[in-house]
C-alpha cells in the first residue's frame, strides 16, 4: 500500500503560495515557480542582512568624511586623531553628530587637535 500525502502536500503548497503572495506572474500562482521564488528570496534576505551592515558603515564613513572636510581635515586623519586622543565614538554616532549637530562635530574635531 502506498501513501498519497494529499492533505499534507496541499498544506505545504498553500504555505509556500502564501509566502510568495506579492510576487508577479506565475511566481505566486504555480507551486513549482513559487517554491523557486521563495527559496531565492530567502537566500537574498539572508545575504542582504550582512550587506546592510556594510552599506550602513560605508554611508557613515562618507558622512563623516564630508563633515571632516568642511572642518579642514580628512576622514583618515580624523579617525587617527580620535584614537590618539582616546575619544571612543563609533562611526554611527560620529555620523549622526555630523549630520544633526555640526557645532558639536566641530567641537569634537577641536578636541583632537
Amino acid at each position: 500500500m502506498r501513501v498519497k500525502r494529499g492533505p499534507q502536500n496541499h498544506r505545504r503548497h498553500k504555505k509556500i503560495l502564501k509566502i510568495t503572495k506579492g510576487q508577479r506572474g506565475t511566481k505566486h500562482r504555480l507551486f513549482r515557480r513559487a517554491n523557486e521564488a521563495m527559496l531565492k528570496s530567502l537566500w537574498y534576505a539572508t545575504r542582504d542582512r550582512r550587506v546592510r551592515k556594510r552599506d550602513l558603515r560605508k554611508l557613515w564613513i562618507a558622512r563623516i568624511n564630508a563633515a571632516a572636510r568642511l572642518n579642514g581635515t580628512t576622514y583618515s586623519k580624523l579617525v587617527s586623531a580620535l584614537k590618539k586622543a582616546n575619544i571612543e565614538l563609533n562611526r554611527k554616532m560620529l555620523a549622526d553628530i555630523a549630520v544633526r549637530d555640526p557645532q558639536t562635530f566641530a567641537a569634537v574635531i577641536a578636541k583632537t587637535k
